[in-house]
């Protein structure tokens, strides 16, 4: 154990903030936390999705001298390239077409606080100057103001890429990226750190069973055998979302592999062996060594980012297909021309082009939610980024 971390403060982050492990990079990880979190220093927090890092992020503002001001949390990649810095640094009214009223940004709502820049690594270089700015004088301007604001804000910033290669490529500032990498700290991926599962496992799912009023008695030793031979692609969201749904909807106290199989499927990838029934078989998938196989594993990645944008294609133009059912069912119901000009898009059935339709149906959907832009991807069936992205693809205004 690191020298500087006692187990009163393991208790403390286990249970005030819910950081659960007793590896050795995650005691390390634990340790910069403790060491950094009571100055007022920069913070860079790597890891893969899924590990961990906006729970870091708010237990490091908790133990600092901030914890009574706000903490902001602002995801940069799920923010238009065209909105991120207003978004952050506010705007004036007039700015720009749609800003009706003058409004603060993240950093001035953040004001003698902490602000948490998520996903870094997607921000812009534009964006990137002033950030640096920020952190090296504390001053900033609205967009649409000469005025020089100041602010007195803690930056703690988390990507899961490797900002070293962004910089060699062009991609992220190396002056902000030696900014920002003050103190550093990694988060391993869950499969680097398996002798945490027990505790993982222990901590979800007594959570659950005491928000369900039960009493959680524990787990099999079969079934935890099974959990820490799994690849666990999505890290320790993915193992939190597994237990979770496991006990809310099978209502058990303790967790047995028979049960767990029927789960694992539905929260793990398609190639986990269905069919096998002996625990035994669950071999522990291990990172590939050989560097030539490298290119491989980046052409399966591409592939399965173009199988799941075909998906949402997909989803979308079904969806379509509903609406303009929909629509139809209710122009005969209300027998009126002045409820269907309410949806001010009139579908075509005339163009197939799946570009055409899915901009059609991304401009129904946002006229039908009154530009609502969540609810829309929530009808669409797509995530709010990939809303985002396909607006900005269309310009649609």
């Amino acid at each position: 154990m690191p020298n500087h971390l006692s187990r009163e403060a393991i208790k403390l982050l286990n249970v005030k903030y819910g950081i659960t492990g007793k590896s050795a990079t995650i005691l390390e990880a634990m340790e910069k936390l403790l060491l950094a979190a009571p100055t007022d220093i920069t913070i860079l927090i790597t890891g893969e999705t899924g590990t961990g890092k906006e729970i870091f992020s708010k237990a490091i503002h908790g133990l600092s001298k901030r914890k009574k001001n706000p903490f902001v949390s602002v995801n940069c990649g799920a923010i238009p390239e065209t909105l991120l810095e207003s978004e952050l640094f506010g705007h004036e009214k007039g700015a720009f077409t749609g800003a009706s009223e003058q409004r603060k940004g993240f950093f001035e709502v953040a004001d003698k606080g902490t602000i948490f820049l998520d996903e870094i690594g997607e921000m812009p270089i534009g964006t990137q100057v002033k950030i640096l700015r920020v952190l090296e004088t504390g001053e900033f301007t609205r967009l649409g103001s000469t005025q020089l604001r100041r602010v007195d804000v803690r930056v703690i910033a988390a990507t899961n890429r490797d900002l070293g290669v962004e910089v060699a490529n062009g991609n992220f500032r190396q002056d902000l990226f030696f900014r920002l990498n003050s103190v550093h700290i990694i988060l391993p991926p869950l499969r680097k750190r398996l002798e945490d599962i027990d505790d993982l496992v222990n901590v979800f799912a007594r959570k659950t069973c005491e928000r369900l009023g039960l009493k959680y008695d524990g787990a099999s030793p079969n079934a935890l055998n099974i959990l820490r031979n799994l690849p666990w692609h999505g890290n320790i969201r993915e193992l939190k979302n597994l237990i979770e749904t496991l006990v809310t909807l099978e209502q058990i106290t303790y967790i047995t592999s028979d049960i767990l199989r029927r789960y694992i499927p539905k929260a793990l990838p398609e190639s986990i062996n269905k069919n096998d029934e002996q625990e035994t078989s669950l071999v522990r998938i291990t990172p590939i060594d050989d560097k030539s196989q490298l290119g491989l594993e980046m052409i399966f990645k591409s592939l399965l980012d173009m199988k799941q944008e075909m998906n949402d294609m997909k989803r979308m133009l079904h969806t379509l297909a509903n609406q303009i059912d929909s629509i139809k069912d209710e122009i005969i119901m209300n027998q009126t021309e002045q409820q269907y000009q309410d949806y001010q898009i009139q579908p075509s059935t005339e163009s197939l082009n799946i570009i055409d339709m899915e901009k059609e149906l991304i401009m129904l959907a946002l006229n039908k939610h009154n530009g609502n832009r969540r609810r829309a991807a929530t009808e669409l069936g797509i995530s709010e980024r990939t809303l985002y992205r396909k607006i900005s693809d269309y310009n649609i205004k």
